[in-house]
């Protein structure tokens, strides 16, 4: 296994003016065509369309559409956010870009569904709970799914895992440990087969007998941890990634909410996806990549078969082990169908549709919630017209206002970030890289359409 994590020597690339920008597009279509597909499925998923299909109990007993669709967001994260990272070969202009990718869409997303709710509505927690100031600041830092608090909208708990996500990568970036993908994948998927549920959820939180008390420590860690790696010292860079890496790393350890088998098979599955960037850039070898996607694959339908029973159903929220376990290989197959066809142009309306992933990811349970009472549902529509109709009703909803908070807060807020990363290099030059890395081809790593549930 040694070649596993060895890095090859790498092929020469094309000088980045040399690429014809449509080339950069083609390759990128692909990641774009499966956040689509994956947003639209999750929204679809909290529509309830299997109520309104032929069938529909059946897919829903083997085949769970919520544990597909961020299993393929997360897939694409792990597949491009590393990529990023060392495409930049700086953490803090990674984080710089970052924050301005991720909190202005979510701000805005909680602003909107606050608005539009009521206090009674469920799906929105932020600033309605029992301890509003530990709601704020859990979900401000994104981690309330590791903090034992309550996710300010209930799609937001993927963040969590994502943000702890950046947290390993820039950790192990700094210490020059990212090449090891491959060997992390598969470690995360034994972790996740062999304790499987053991742990009992927010042990930590349990312990201290308050979320707050944790949350008093974990804040000023956090932001310290976050002070290095903006500053301009490349020891203070790797300083503070490491702080962050070791608190992710002790969080989802011991206070997830999600079992263990689900918060381990996540983080293999993203370590898997950049396992597979790195053998397609030639940095580690082909033939043990495929076989450690094959064994993160395995892992991901057996801890289902083994552990998604009984109570636990209540924290995956699926109907048994076959929806979990069928779902996330179905997950897999898109990522590798994708993967193959990802020199070919994919329609456009699914390109388009990846562009605003993230606002549909965001904003589709807010919509449906103020939606359906205005056209008195439930009950569902009983005839197949009225269903066509409510389905379209909800879709040119959520697709309407997820292209108009892109057009007017995504982009011109990565645009801002992009300025204030130049602003801040001017003012505080860095002292040296963060890390030697490779640059990835042309187009590959394009800051401005990665990530996933950021998606």
């Amino acid at each position: 296994m040694k070649t596993l994590i060895s890095p090859l020597t790498r092929r020469s690339a094309p000088a980045t003016a040399a690429a014809p920008a449509g080339a950069a597009g083609a390759r990128l279509g692909w990641l774009d065509a499966l956040r689509g597909i994956a947003a639209l499925v999750v929204a679809l998923h909290h529509f309830d369309v299997l109520r309104m299909v032929p069938f529909g109990g059946f897919v829903w007993r083997h085949f769970d559409m919520g544990v597909f669709g961020v299993m393929l967001f997360f897939l694409v994260s792990g597949y491009i956010i590393p990529a990023s990272l060392e495409r930049r070969g700086d953490v803090r202009a990674f984080w710089i870009g970052r924050i301005f990718r991720i909190y202005p869409a979510v701000i805005v997303a909680f602003v909107v569904a606050m608005l539009m709710l009521p206090d009674g509505d469920g799906s929105v927690a932020l600033l309605r709970t029992d301890d509003d100031l530990v709601s704020l600041v859990a979900n401000g830092l994104m981690l309330q799914d590791v903090l034992g608090v309550i996710n300010g909208m209930n799609v937001t708990w993927t963040l969590t895992y994502e943000m702890v996500f950046y947290f390993f990568v820039t950790a192990l970036f700094t210490r020059g440990l990212h090449r090891h993908s491959g060997r992390i994948a598969l470690g995360c998927a034994v972790v996740a087969v062999v304790a499987g549920t053991a742990l009992t959820h927010h042990i930590i939180t349990n312990g201290l007998g308050s979320p707050r008390l944790l949350l008093l420590i974990v804040t000023p860690v956090v932001l310290l941890g976050f002070a290095g790696v903006l500053s301009r010292s490349r020891v203070l860079n790797s300083t503070g990634a490491v702080l962050l890496g070791v608190t992710g790393l002790v969080l989802v350890t011991l206070n997830t909410r999600a079992p263990s088998f689900e918060t381990w098979m996540i983080f293999a599955t993203m370590f898997a996806g950049t396992a597979v960037y790195r053998a397609q850039h030639g940095q580690l070898a082909r033939r043990p990549v495929l076989l450690v996607c094959a064994g993160v694959v395995l892992a991901g339908m057996l801890v289902g078969y083994l552990y998604n029973r009984g109570e636990v159903l209540q924290y995956t929220w699926t109907s048994g082990w076959k929806a979990w376990s069928l779902s996330y290989l179905a997950a897999w197959l898109l990522f590798g169908i994708g993967y193959l066809l990802r020199e070919r142009r994919f329609p456009k309306v699914l390109t388009w549709l990846g562009a605003v992933s993230f606002s549909v990811y965001l904003l589709h349970i807010p919509l449906l919630h103020t939606i359906a009472p205005l056209l008195g549902i439930p009950p569902m529509p009983s005839s197949v017209l009225g269903r066509l109709a409510w389905t379209a009703i909800f879709l040119g909803a959520v697709l309407g206002a997820s292209y108009l908070m892109y057009r007017l807060v995504e982009l011109p807020m990565q645009r801002v970030g992009r300025r204030v990363q130049k602003a801040v290099d001017r003012r505080w030059p860095r002292t040296a890289p963060s890390a030697a890395a490779p640059a990835p081809r042309t187009g590959e790593a394009d800051g401005t359409r990665e990530g996933a549930p950021t998606h």
